[in-house]
């Protein structure tokens, strides 16, 4: 649940609404026209995790997929091969309901000295974006959350996490990548010379070497990679938090190349090497580190850094291929709580689901 918040300073409405007796009424605001051009589907996030889908009913969405099942015989002159037919797997994805009740009273647009609307209407923007930032990474990293019921019977998925928890729909709506012990009758599939006990022991949340949070080992990074080949994928994508990140920087090992025309107004070193010190229009790179996005690259992979995700998780992803699902069933809108008064009673909503669906694209790294 999320609890009311009260008190919205004003000329007239001086001190908390619900402590100091504030004499402003909430009175919520019509966005229809403001948010008719914003497009939630546009976050980044979404862009690098998700294949974005859109459906015309509620409730619950099956996605099928179909598992390698055929393959070719030898057939003697005359004859005819015997029939095949695909094996399947169905992902149910839930659609659930979210809302933003935005209190700006009458008084607040007529009185204050500053635009209410406005700024009231930038920041539940900026919530919205929070929110789905904050559901996509706890799902792709398996965090455990009470509200977004994230993680498995109120745990992060772990590496003892077994399969056949990860995708029991009634514990765990979200999915997640491959537990202990799974099984080619599930979602795993057989690939080229792999065994299934190969490809089980492959699994994708495995514990690192160090069980300090932030602790970064490039052996455990090359285990991961490995571990992901072996299902027939190639990592191209490592994600982690800031303190990861600065582990990895102490490393000789890991380089940035920049030379002397991409310092911008860094300046450049005798060997040429060096990362932007402040931001720089004229150059994207610098662009990229100011705004805490891709890094460099480290075994081929991107290293791309942000501050949502845990601080004891490491993701390891082959992005060609995006390991979760969104559907929106509807964009943000605006709603009216009691049609035809405009202006009073109305909020923001969505409807959207979202579940890992591609189960073999990531490997996490647990700090455990």
């Amino acid at each position: 649940m999320v609890d009311a918040t009260p008190g919205i300073l004003t000329t007239l409405n001086t001190g908390s609404y619900a402590n100091t007796g504030g004499t402003g009424e909430r009175v919520l605001i019509d966005y229809k026209d403001a948010i008719i051009d914003y497009k939630v589907t546009d976050l980044p996030v979404m862009q690098l995790f998700a294949d974005p889908m859109t459906t015309d009913t509620g409730g619950n969405i099956d996605i099928t997929f179909a598992k390698p099942s055929m393959k070719m015989e030898q057939i003697d002159e005359g004859n005819t091969p015997q029939y095949q037919h695909t094996k399947l797997r169905s992902e149910r994805v839930s659609v659930k309901e979210w809302g933003l009740a935005v209190g700006v009273t009458r008084r607040m647009i007529e009185d204050s000295r500053f635009n209410e609307v406005e700024m009231a209407l930038n920041e539940a923007r900026r919530a919205v974006d929070r929110h789905l930032t904050t559901h996509v990474i706890n799902t792709i990293f398996g965090i455990y959350d009470a509200t977004l019921g994230t993680g498995v019977d109120g745990a992060s998925i772990g590496a003892a996490t077994t399969e056949a928890n990860i995708v029991d729909f009634s514990d765990n709506v979200y999915g997640g990548f491959l537990g202990a012990d799974a099984t080619f009758a599930g979602r795993l599939d057989q690939y080229g010379d792999q065994t299934l006990a190969t490809l089980s022991g492959a699994k994708s949340y495995v514990n690192t070497t160090s069980s300090t949070a932030g602790a970064f080992s490039l052996g455990d990074v090359a285990k991961a990679i490995t571990r992901m080949s072996k299902h027939g994928y190639n990592a191209n994508t490592i994600l982690m938090s800031p303190g990861h990140y600065e582990q990895m920087l102490k490393m000789a090992d890991f380089i940035t190349a920049f030379d002397a025309t991409m310092a911008g107004s860094g300046g450049a070193t005798a060997g040429g090497n060096e990362v932007p010190s402040n931001y720089d229009p004229a150059n994207p790179l610098s662009g990229m580190l100011g705004t805490g996005a891709l890094k460099g690259s480290l075994y081929g992979c991107n290293v791309i850094v942000n501050a949502y995700c845990p601080a004891d998780r490491i993701g390891i992803f082959d992005l060609t291929q995006k390991p979760m699902a969104y559907v929106e069933r509807r964009a943000l809108t605006v709603e009216e709580a009691n049609p035809g008064f405009g202006i009073v009673g109305s909020y923001m909503s969505m409807r959207y689901g979202l579940k890992v669906v591609r189960p073999e694209v990531g490997q996490i790294l647990i700090n455990a």
